[in-house]
């Protein structure tokens, strides 16, 4: 999952008459979790940004967030979580209660054994506090593809993948072969996904569904409406069913100076377009903000309407109502501002406990 923002004031959903007291009321119905990218910022390191990370996650341990997730990237200068399982095990050794987890792996890059093996010793190593979560795009781009040995077409087999991993986690013998470590851990699995596919296969299994709000609004409401309608409840070990579980991701931005968060939304634009329409070339700021009212502008807009930004109380309103529209479990909170002060700052600010 990645991050995404609301263009301008204008743009957020608001409600003047929702009091900041309101508001802080409300959230407590949604757990509120964090989506980390390990960001690495203009003029950082990769040790400096897992230094932040590592801050943010143990902040996060003692002011109530549920779990923090990372996410695959590959061949991204800016994104140092290529390696999900390597980050919570250095978080997980570092923390005490917080749940930890890959926000997500990306299947098709992998072996469901290899990841069998990987979660399972971190299920060993930190019970009851290790999270799967899995999405089937490659992450990076051809070259990431060539590099790790795989193909696009590893991607059609991402539904059985999904299910030989889950008999790994259960101790069954796949292709003769059990996981050690992995087996009987029950590590819990959650399908991602921006499209409808991701909501059809997480219904048709029975597990949990995150969608990346985040970054891909386009086919929230009809790939939450059609996992709830469709969703088959499966099995659990105390006898039970699983039922339905929605997370969305939201890009957030928090301050009380709600200029200086508009500002940071506005660089991150910027970073965005630099990104996306690069061809190849160098683009200056002054280039990326010559393409923001253009096409290219309106498509970033549109990856990252679903934001919150503003003052602490302006983003949890948002958030509640976002949640409540959608009918949210839970929501994983992608934190996006450039300025580390800012950054760290939204986690403290929209924090359960604070």
């Amino acid at each position: 999952m990645t991050d995404s923002v609301v263009s301008d004031p204008s743009d957020a959903v608001s409600d003047p008459s929702d009091s900041p007291a309101d508001s802080r009321a409300a959230r407590s119905r949604v757990p509120f979790s964090l989506l980390d990218l390990a960001q690495v910022g203009p003029g950082e390191t990769v040790a400096q940004s897992l230094a932040h990370s590592l801050r943010m996650a143990q902040f996060a341990d003692r002011t109530g967030y549920r779990r923090i997730w990372y996410a695959e990237h590959h061949n991204m200068p800016a994104i140092a979580s290529a390696a999900p399982a390597v980050l919570v095990a250095h978080m997980a050794a570092h923390t005490s209660h917080i749940r930890l987890g890959a926000g997500g792996v990306m299947l098709p890059n992998h072996s469901p054994l290899a990841i069998a093996e990987q979660f399972g010793t971190l299920a060993e190593l930190h019970p009851g506090r290790i999270d799967l979560g899995l999405g089937r795009a490659p992450g990076g781009d051809q070259a990431t593809f060539t590099a790790l040995r795989r193909t696009p077409a590893a991607a059609e087999n991402f539904p059985g993948d999904v299910v030989e991993l889950q008999r790994y986690f259960a101790g069954s013998s796949v292709h003769g072969v059990v996981a050690t470590p992995g087996a009987g851990t029950g590590v819990p699995l959650y399908i991602l996904g921006s499209s409808l596919f991701g909501a059809q296969l997480a219904a048709a299994l029975g597990l949990p569904y995150a969608f990346a709000s985040h970054f891909a609004p386009q086919a929230l409401e009809r790939a939450v409406e059609l996992y709830v309608r469709d969703f088959r409840p499966a099995p659990l070990p105390d006898g039970g069913q699983t039922e339905p579980y929605v997370m969305a991701a939201a890009t957030v931005i928090a301050d009380d100076d709600a200029d200086r968060a508009y500002e940071q939304l506005r660089s991150a634009k910027l970073q965005r377009i630099k990104f996306l329409f690069n061809r190849g070339r160098h683009l200056s700021d002054a280039d990326a903000a010559a393409l923001l009212d253009g096409p290219q502008g309106a498509q970033v807009d549109e990856m990252l309407r679903l934001a919150a930004v503003g003052t602490p109380d302006d983003v949890l309103g948002r958030l509640d109502r976002f949640a409540e529209r959608i009918g949210a479990d839970e929501l994983i909170l992608a934190p996006l501002a450039g300025d580390r002060e800012v950054w760290f700052g939204t986690v403290e600010k929209l924090a359960p406990s604070v």
